[in-house]
């Protein structure tokens, strides 16, 4: 009897050992908190291109920026209970590009200077913008994890097996609309968007071997 309960707490636990890749999060959010009290914003480069100026401001775009929220605690969840090694892989991608990203932020600290000061319509899309404007800097921006993560959780789902392929692609052409959403709504320059492709092909390579091999 009491080999089976010590057998069953053995396998809980390594049922949910991966759970331990949290943790990484909690590190990347000590790095970001610190770049962000100790680099002044006057020492931030301002990132932009000429190409922030043709994208218009279109505040109905808050809705997918706000909703990735939900697609990471809900992906994380998913590959937490039902496929581990996915989880594990997904973590890995997450981590290494956080920490690629907190390298630029230290080595390049920047900041963007796209947010509208004057506000066209008052609706309930606006009044999200504003508030996300108010909890959310505008340093530490290059590049974008809202990109970054989204087309980790694209790869992730893609490699998953036991998803039907209509849903694949709902949640894939959901990460992409995530990824345009944040130059719509004026958090992040278009550079934002091209300088976290290089992080996550860097993030897969690396990763990928772990993947082939789980």
């Amino acid at each position: 009897m009491k080999n089976t309960i010590a057998n069953s707490k053995r396998t809980r636990t390594q049922n949910y050992n991966h759970c331990i890749y949290l943790i990484g999060w909690v590190g990347y959010f000590i790095a970001f908190f610190l770049a962000e009290k100790l680099i002044p914003v006057e020492k931030c480069y301002p990132v932009h291109s000429v190409l922030d100026d043709i994208i218009p401001f279109c505040e109905f775009f808050i809705l997918p920026y706000v909703l990735w929220y939900f697609l990471i605690i809900g992906t994380f969840l998913y590959f937490m209970f039902y496929n581990p090694n996915n989880f594990k892989w997904l973590m890995k991608f997450v981590l290494v590009s956080m920490v690629l990203a907190t390298i630029i932020f230290v080595a390049f600290p920047n900041r963007q200077d796209l947010r509208p000061t004057e506000f066209l319509r008052d609706n309930f899309c606006v009044d999200l913008v504003k508030y996300i404007y108010s909890i959310d800097t505008n340093t530490n921006v290059c590049p974008s994890m809202h990109v970054t993560i989204s087309i980790g959780i694209a790869s992730a789902w893609i490699k998953e097996k036991s998803v039907a392929a209509w849903v694949k692609a709902l949640l894939i052409a959901f990460c992409v609309l995530v990824c345009i959403s944040v130059v719509f709504v004026k958090q992040h320059s278009i550079i934002d968007i091209f300088v976290a492709i290089p992080v996550c092909v860097i993030a897969e390579l690396t990763c990928f071997k772990s993947f082939k091999n789980a």
